[in-house]
């Protein structure tokens, strides 16, 4: 169950980074590690892969010193989603989070 819990994490964490700017693999994995997320490639790429399948990120390749980096930017539908996961977070945050509602 933990495990369902932090692959959603994931996602919302790198839909955020792709709404900032352009993203690619490596970069994410040094980003999750930041916040005390180990991710390996086997997990990373096929959510990745699955964002983009989803519409919610897409992709374009460039060359970088002769090799082909896969980078991902927010789609709109993925915005959308961003902004909804945001809403939800806010309000799970503030129910989890408030002394006083537990007291009532």
């Amino acid at each position: 169950m933990l495990r369902d819990f932090f692959l959603g994490s994931i996602k919302i964490h790198i839909l955020y980074h792709a709404d900032l700017e352009p993203i690619y693999g490596a970069f994410l994995m040094e980003e999750l590690a930041s916040h005390g997320y180990k991710v390996s490639p086997g997990t990373l790429y096929p959510t990745l892969k699955q964002l983009h399948s989803n519409g919610f990120l897409e992709k374009f390749e460039e060359n970088v010193n002769g090799k082909v980096r896969k980078y991902y930017t927010i789609t709109e539908e993925g915005r959308e989603l961003l902004a909804e996961a945001k809403h939800q977070i806010r309000e799970l945050a503030e129910e989890v989070l408030d002394e006083d509602w537990r007291k009532t």
